[in-house]
């Protein structure tokens, strides 16, 4: 069942999509207004069937989606943006991620080359968005539905294609922090390639930092009252990333070796933090270390050693 909070304005309800049967680690949040309802985050195609059932618990369908606003256009994100937009819904999005909805080949051809045979599994159809749907928006927008007023927040670092946005006093942090699922307070850094890059998201931390919100929604998971001390352990995991890089990459050590040194690494965190081996699985399905070792691998390969 969704979970909702009340805002002094408004209800916000976060919504379960169940990504690949686990609860509570892909969320949409729906935002209801005069007439009808906004989501932030879609989520992937594979959930679609998981979104209606959450909206009909709360007595909305998909046509009473009017906008969706996107943090960034990767498949667990953004999946569903086209199936939201065959209903009427404006897609809301960075212009770097704008082209990859109206034409996804690229997208889809990239991913396929990760993934394999699981993409259809795993992400499900992703259908163009109709250029009539998409809304492209500028850095510092305030886009206005209903009576509700999103402020757009670039925050590159997770990926060049990113956006955070405030509403009220909550921040839909998309990826740039983190990802923390329920359970032991614990932090992982989503770091897939090809836009990893720490100085761009240590820049955007800094820009929200500057910024006055009192809860944090990240779209893994869930919604928190304890920014600040969120915001300073995505600081801190940067640091950490950057300080396990220092001592491992020099070596150039072939790309299986790196990824199993940085699993055993997060592994090692993990069981400190207290997290428990359900909850290990849950972010490994959430966010892989494996696909972080590649992001990272990329990172230094066209940044630190150019």
């Amino acid at each position: 069942m969704p979970v909702s909070i009340k805002l002094d304005k408004r209800q916000i309800h976060t919504l379960d999509l169940n990504f690949m049967g686990i609860n509570r680690a892909i969320a949409a949040y729906l935002i209801p207004y005069a007439h009808g309802a906004v989501l932030v985050e879609c989520g992937p195609g594979s959930t679609t069937e998981a979104l209606e059932s959450e909206l009909k618990a709360l007595g909305y369908s998909t046509g009473d989606i009017t906008d969706v606003f996107l943090t960034h256009i990767h498949l667990d994100h953004a999946g569903a943006a086209g199936w939201l937009a065959s209903y009427g819904a404006r897609i809301h999005v960075h212009p770097f991620g704008a082209p990859h909805l109206l034409n996804p080949d690229k997208l889809l051809n990239s991913a396929a080359r990760i993934y394999g045979q699981l993409m259809d599994t795993l992400w499900g159809e992703f259908l163009p968005v109709p250029e009539s749907r998409l809304s492209v928006l500028q850095d510092r927008d305030l886009v206005e539905v209903g009576d509700l007023v999103l402020r757009v927040i670039d925050t590159p670092g997770h990926a060049n294609h990113h956006y955070a946005y405030i509403l009220d006093n909550i921040c839909f942090s998309g990826d740039i922090a983190g990802v923390r699922l329920p359970g032991p307070n614990h932090l992982r850094l989503p770091m897939p390639p090809p836009e990893f890059h720490l100085e761009k998201w240590r820049q955007s931390l800094e820009k929200l930092s500057q910024e006055k919100f009192t809860l944090l929604a990240p779209t893994h998971f869930g919604i928190y009252s304890d920014p600040d001390w969120h915001l300073s352990r995505v600081a801190k995991a940067l640091d950490d990333v950057e300080g396990w890089m220092a001592a491992v990459m020099p070596d150039d050590p072939p790309v299986e070796t790196l990824q199993e040194e940085f699993v055993r690494w997060i592994k090692s965190i993990s069981f400190q933090e207290g997290l428990t081996t359900d909850h290990i699985h849950a972010y490994e399905i959430t966010n892989p270390s494996w696909m972080s070792a590649h992001g990272i691998r990329r990172y230094w390969d066209k940044v630190v050693r150019k």
